[in-house]
């Protein structure tokens, strides 16, 4: 017996494949049935169990969610030496401008043994406001970690197979807490490097394990506020590590020290939050151990939920991956996975290309770029971080009430229009020359209207990006699918901060039109492509994809296509 559905399509193939999908969504765009089919809405089946919110289920998320706390904390601690680096360059020009002996003193400390070429390079810079921050060695610090992360992530979906979902958030934990420590007593460019890539192994490893454990353990109904919470621990630990920064911002002996090897303080909490939770059911019954998953889920399900049919329903799950013999990663380019591999690209390829990454890492940046000075630069930022923590606290309570598809569209409407008044004031008042600052007011009104993109941001595709990969694999391919996507969010997390400032000086305010212009591009992807997940239990979530009107082409059910060799 031959079966169709078992090719293994080579990469050129499936990448081919992917992109005549998005040309014959335009040619089948005009074809719909009618509006229950148009990928708007469709309605999943709403079995939940009997499960109700019970003590257990929201500690065990809250503790899996801390997870969040490393990546958050890392995104603001790089951009301490980013400001670092930036004092040193604005005190170079001061230097230059009144002749003062003093030069940088304040920050050599920092500067000295890790970026000495950047104290020798001030004096020749020129002062455009758009390139007085493009330098390779600003962003390498930053962007160092990324690669790490890339390979991790990938590595993990292996390990989370052979070892659960906790474990591998564990030994993220102990790699970043050690990555913290050698940061924290770097006395040369190599331990600040090394400890950049424990940094890495860490986040790779948590980003990959906790939405996945997080979507697998919360109840159905309520899943998407406890996948959210990952995205919520996430802009804690920004705001944290803004708030640190600003406090030992004057420092100039140990401050930087002291920033950096805060690091270990989340890195504990998610360590110690994943010693006392269970694996997740799915993962459990994966590698046979069908008593402690369902221990598990009386745990976190209560005594009121009818266990041992979700129990059966989870092993019939895992039994029918069980018959599939070729490996995960091969498995995912078959065509039935198409929309999976299209979502587990697309997806955190679009949160990339919201902008909402550089803004996050260079927002002291931007804001002098804009006017400001340093210090209120780095308050900029706590600002921003402060909105976008407060923005995904108002998603926790919504996204599992309206749905996914309404935060995109109400987030994408408010990052395009913020991002175009950006670009348009920029334009207007500094010009493509940018020989001299924005005026004060024109300063606050993009603060403002950068608060509004966070806050859209932090709704949407913040969130968003993290509970739809999550919750969207069928098991066979739900390590290797989400491992893909926390990958490719590594990847070019580390393109685009080796990227924008050279961008930035050179397409100037037209960087803000750049990306409102994938906004659109990403809401309009979202809205004919993206079915409804809300409360839809994570084993019936292939049924949703395969009535939605484009994707169900791809999920025909293989026994319809046997053929019977010749004799």
């Amino acid at each position: 017996m031959i079966r169709e559905g078992d090719k293994t399509l080579s990469p050129t193939y499936n990448a081919i494949g992917i992109s005549l999908c998005l040309v014959d969504i335009l040619l089948c765009s005009c074809c719909r049935e009618d509006g229950r089919r148009r990928g708007f809405i469709i309605d999943g089946p709403s079995q939940d169990y009997g499960a109700r919110l019970t003590a257990s289920v929201i500690i065990t998320c809250i503790m899996a969610a801390s997870g969040g706390l490393i990546f958050g904390y890392d995104i603001g601690i790089s951009v301490r030496a980013l400001l670092l680096l930036m004092m040193a360059v604005s005190a170079g020009f001061l230097w230059i401008m009144i002749g003062s002996s003093g030069g940088v003193t304040a920050m050599e400390s920092f500067l000295k043994p890790f970026f000495p070429s950047v104290l020798r390079k001030m004096a020749d810079a020129k002062q455009d406001e758009y390139c007085i921050f493009d330098s390779e060695v600003l962003t390498a610090f930053t962007s160092s970690l990324y690669i790490a992360g890339l390979a991790a992530s990938l590595v993990a979906g292996r390990f989370t197979k052979a070892v659960g979902r906790q474990a591998v958030m564990l030994l993220g934990g102990v790699a970043f807490l050690v990555g913290a420590a050698i940061n924290a007593a770097a006395m040369n460019i190599e331990m600040l490097i090394l400890g950049r890539i424990l940094l890495g192994v860490g986040v790779g490893f948590t980003n990959q394990a906790t939405p996945v454990y997080l979507a697998e353990t919360a109840p159905p109904k309520w899943r998407g506020v406890f996948t959210t919470g990952f995205q919520l621990f996430i802009a804690v630990g920004v705001v944290a590590a803004s708030l640190t920064n600003y406090g030992t911002s004057h420092n100039s002996t140990w401050g930087w020290r002291l920033s950096l090897g805060l690091a270990a303080a989340p890195a504990a909490i998610i360590l110690l939050g994943a010693l006392f939770i269970p694996d997740t059911p799915s993962s459990l019954v994966q590698r046979g151990k069908l008593d402690d998953a369902r221990a598990a889920l009386r745990r976190v399900r209560g005594p009121a939920a009818d266990v041992e049919a979700e129990l059966k329903d989870i092993e019939r799950s895992v039994e029918e991956a069980s018959k599939m013999e070729e490996g995960a990663f091969r498995r995912i380019l078959r065509r039935r996975y198409r929309p999976y591999l299209v979502m587990a690209v697309a997806i955190p390829l679009f949160q990339q290309l919201t902008g909402i990454i550089v803004i996050a890492f260079f927002s002291p940046v931007l804001f002098r770029t804009v006017g400001f000075g340093s210090d209120t630069a780095l308050m900029s930022a706590v600002i921003l971080g402060a909105v976008n923590l407060a923005s995904i606290i108002v998603s926790t309570f919504v996204v599992d009430r309206y749905g996914r598809k309404l935060l995109f569209m109400v987030g994408g409407a408010q990052m395009i229009l913020c991002q175009v008044s950006v670009a348009w004031i920029l334009g207007a008042k500094i010009g493509s020359d940018a020989q001299a600052a924005l005026p004060r007011g024109y300063a606050v009104a993009v603060l403002v209207l950068m608060c509004a993109y966070s806050a859209g941001f932090g709704w949407s595709w913040g969130p968003l990006s993290w509970i739809i990969p999550s919750e969207i694999f069928p098991v066979e391919i739900r390590s290797v699918g989400q491992s893909i996507s926390v990958a490719i969010n590594m990847g070019l997390t580390f393109v685009q901060t080796q990227t924008f400032l050279a961008m930035l000086c050179r397409f100037k305010q037209g960087t803000f039109a750049f990306y409102a212009a994938w906004v659109v591009v990403m809401t309009a992807f979202v809205a004919f492509l993206l079915p409804e997940t809300k409360g839809v239990p994570l084993e019936f979530m292939s049924e949703l994809w395969r009535r939605h009107w484009y994707w169900g082409r791809f999920l025909v059910d293989e026994r319809e296509l046997v053929v019977t060799p010749r004799p």
